[in-house]
């Protein structure tokens, strides 16, 4: 965290004026009281991770490449299996580009929505849905789905090189999901750094269903699979507050018919 002495001498004043220049008190020194900027300089990580959020909607300001590397030179020491890294990125400005994206999001999108009114998990691995195809054409939606694609500053491409991936449940019979932990961790530390910068995005998968059309789009080769699409820039508000479940919901003692893991 980076922190600023502001010399005052009560600790009373000096909350009101970090309050109202939209500082977060943290600590005190003696009868100094630090605090560190909530935009634009960096965070406590455990802040970071409280109110890292998915951003749709961003402000008409640029993102540099400068800053961009800055944020993948911060992503790139996440953990991946035997440490063979094999993220690949492609930094999207190009509106033409991006454009061809969102078409190809959108009818994958409309069939998400029409699973999700129809109280379904959409394309969910295991409880095959029961909605049509007449009433996914029949379903609208909003622009917004998608608009962060070719709204946002710049739009990152995460691919992965599955020939330096180990995936230990390739013999199951399910859906994979081992490989993800060789990329997955790398486009949240993406994230992360984001949040550290003052900027904010949104991890999507939505392009998955058209990975052959992203990979030519893109000049991968077909062993990179298409992970994500995150778009990133300047929040039009920065969330503090998200909603998710307690542990107890999801931590159980010994056995899952366990006791749940109380604070």
């Amino acid at each position: 965290m980076l922190a600023r002495p502001w010399p005052c001498s009560t600790r009373y004043s000096v909350r009101r004026i970090a309050d109202y220049l939209g500082y977060e008190c943290s600590g005190t020194d003696g009868i100094r009281l630090y605090a560190t900027t909530k935009l634009g300089t960096p965070v406590d990580l455990i802040q970071a991770m409280h109110t890292t959020f998915a951003c749709r909607e961003f402000l008409d300001r640029d993102v540099d490449d400068a800053t961009v590397y800055r944020l993948l030179d911060a992503a790139r020491f996440a953990p991946s299996g035997g440490n063979r890294q094999g993220w690949r990125v492609v930094v999207a400005r190009d509106s033409a580009l991006r454009s061809r994206f969102a078409a190809l999001a959108r009818p994958i999108m409309q069939r998400y929505v029409a699973e999700t009114l129809a109280g379904e998990a959409p394309y969910n691995s295991i409880l095959p849905s029961k909605v049509d195809e007449d009433s996914v054409a029949r379903t609208p939606i909003p622009d917004a789905v998608v608009a962060s694609i070719t709204t946002a500053p710049v739009l990152l491409m995460i691919g992965v090189d599955l020939r330096v991936v180990t995936s230990f449940d390739r013999d199951l019979d399910r859906v994979g999901v081992v490989s993800g932990a060789s990329i997955y961790p790398f486009a949240w530390n993406v994230l992360l750094a984001a949040r550290n910068e003052g900027l904010a995005g949104v991890l999507t998968t939505f392009l998955a269903p058209s990975e052959p059309e992203v990979q030519q789009l893109l000049g991968w080769p077909e062993s990179i699979a298409v992970a994500a699409a995150i778009p990133i820039g300047h929040p039009m508000k920065q969330l503090t507050r998200l909603k998710r479940n307690p542990v107890e919901d999801f931590a159980r003692i010994g056995r899952w018919d366990g006791p749940p893991l109380v604070g």
